[in-house]
């Protein structure tokens, strides 16, 4: 696998003592995102998100299947990562690199885990047919933090995305065309998303720093190629965390993970809005001389 390129002494020197003054090459704070944008596609739960530099695309499908021998009244629920060479020369193509099994597992753990879906709501016909939900998320463009920005993309798309109707007689079940029947969504328990805190001791500071330790959110490729550990919180907007990946070996205390805790608490509850305010955006711009509109302008000929 071809290595890496890693950042020059000049660069770590530079850093090392910008990040000893609070200050980030970018000119950023040290607990701020860098500029978020989301747009949906043409197709249902197709969400393109983009953090900076780094950007996702999520595509969400649905196909009838039968459900697993040991959970005949549940359906399914996958999440599938693609890094390409196209995203960094040193990602190949079906082997799969540290950076995207790590991605694929703190997804796996914040998003199937945690129950963001209602499998039960999937099921068809018990032990016979069911839904199968597939996240697909494509990495096109890798400048860093890409679990934070792929959780926005997975539940973005999620929320998006609109199923096609059925009908179940018996054991017979009919899928009717989008042309047939107005498609439905998914029925979501709660959105959970990441917040990554990268962090930074006295091997990247050095000793003579007035702090021995330092955190940074949402981190560009530079500064995760240069920091010790990481802290990956993942959390809804209603407080609830869902699952804390503590990854390197530099040390953490339990009030830091407090802090983290806390201002992942702030920062879901704000990408939580910029999503429904996307998604609001969105249903306005497909109900543009839509359906509403003609029952609306109905409604006023009768009155």
């Amino acid at each position: 696998m071809p290595k890496e390129i890693e950042p020059s002494l000049n660069e770590r020197q530079f850093f090392a003592k910008a990040l000893a003054e609070d200050i980030r090459l970018d000119g950023r704070g040290l607990d701020q995102f860098r500029a978020l944008e989301l747009e949906f596609g043409d197709e249902y739960g197709v969400a393109d998100v983009r953090l900076g530099n780094t950007r996702i695309l999520t595509k969400i499908t649905a196909e009838v299947t039968t459900p697993y021998p040991e959970r005949p009244f549940e359906g399914l629920f996958t999440i599938t990562t693609e890094l390409s060479p196209m995203t960094s020369p040193h990602f190949e193509i079906n082997r799969p690199s540290v950076t995207e099994t790590l991605l694929s597992r703190l997804l796996e753990k914040t998003l199937r885990r945690s129950g963001a879906i209602d499998l039960e709501s999937l099921c068809l016909v018990s032990g016979q047919k069911c839904w199968s939900i597939r996240a697909d998320v494509h990495v096109l463009s890798h400048d860093g933090n890409l679990v934070d920005a792929a959780a926005i993309s997975v539940v973005a798309a999620l929320q998006h995305f609109r199923k096609p109707d059925t009908s179940t007689e018996g054991e017979s079940v009919t899928v009717y065309t989008l042309a047939e029947r107005e498609p439905v969504p998914l029925s979501l328990l709660h959105h959970p998303l990441c917040i990554t805190f990268s962090l930074y001791g006295e091997a990247v500071l050095g000793k003579e720093a007035e702090e021995s330790e330092k955190v940074l959110l949402d981190a560009n490729l530079l500064e995760e190629q240069l920091r010790e550990g990481s802290l990956t919180v993942g959390m809804n907007r209603h407080g609830e965390v869902c699952q804390i990946a503590k990854l390197g070996g530099v040390p953490i205390d339990a009030l830091m993970i407090l802090h983290c805790v806390n201002v992942a608490g702030v920062k879901v509850k704000e990408i939580s809005k910029f999503i429904q305010t996307r998604l609001e955006l969105d249903a306005k711009k497909r109900n543009k001389g839509g359906l509403m509109e003609l029952l609306s302008a109905e409604n006023d000929r009768v009155s």
